[in-house]
């Protein structure tokens, strides 16, 4: 697993380094180590055979000429900025409505995993994004955007075995998010995600 994640990380690096942007680069896309620690927490809670499948995206993408990090940051703007969206929308692959069930399908559980991490560890989970769509504006994209923007990106095949893999762990009281944050977490230094929120809830009241 660590060396396919690895590989598709890299792949991801070097299209993200070059996505342009409506005000320029952007300083995230110099900091390559922030770039891995999120991508790793979020890839570290995937199936084997999703990653291989999404490795495979990517390499088929690049030998195609396609950018699927550009696109998801693309399909971003629908929500985030939809006059921009506007002016770019015929440049994307289109949807088939089975898709976009199943997307709906992994929403449905990942939102639910993130409101359970978020009531579990507040101070922790502030830190980090908007959880819905409504609350995107121009200068915070939300997760559920970023992430159905992303699935977005996936072949049929990849977005069928990542929704296997959340169903069966979400069969198993496994929370994917949880897997995220806890890996992200200890990246910066805590023991645990108790731990974190602990401390973060101490300096938050200083």
């Amino acid at each position: 697993m660590e060396e396919l994640i690895k590989k598709i990380i890299n792949l991801e690096w070097n299209a993200f380094t070059n996505v342009q942007n409506i005000g320029g680069k952007a300083s995230c896309q110099e900091d390559a180590q922030t770039f891995k620690t999120m991508r790793t927490g979020q890839f570290i809670s995937w199936s084997n055979n999703a990653l291989e499948s999404y490795l495979i995206d990517l390499l088929q993408a690049k030998a195609n000429g396609r950018d699927l990090i550009s696109e998801k940051y693309a399909r971003m703007m629908k929500s985030t900025s939809p006059d921009d969206y506007a002016r770019i929308e015929h440049l994307l692959p289109g949807l088939d409505p089975e898709v976009t069930q199943l997307m709906d399908k992994i929403m449905e559980i990942e939102l639910a995993w993130q409101e359970e991490v978020i009531k579990a560890y507040p101070y922790v989970t502030k830190q980090g994004r908007p959880l819905y769509s409504r609350e995107d504006n121009k200068f915070f994209t939300s997760f559920e955007t970023y992430l159905r923007s992303e699935l977005a990106t996936y072949s049929s095949k990849t977005l069928k075995l990542y929704y296997e893999n959340r169903v069966d762990q979400k069969n198993k009281d496994i929370n994917g998010a949880k897997i995220t944050l806890e890996y992200t977490v200890k990246q910066y230094g805590y023991k645990s995600l108790e731990d974190a929120n602990k401390k973060i809830a101490l300096v938050s009241r200083q």
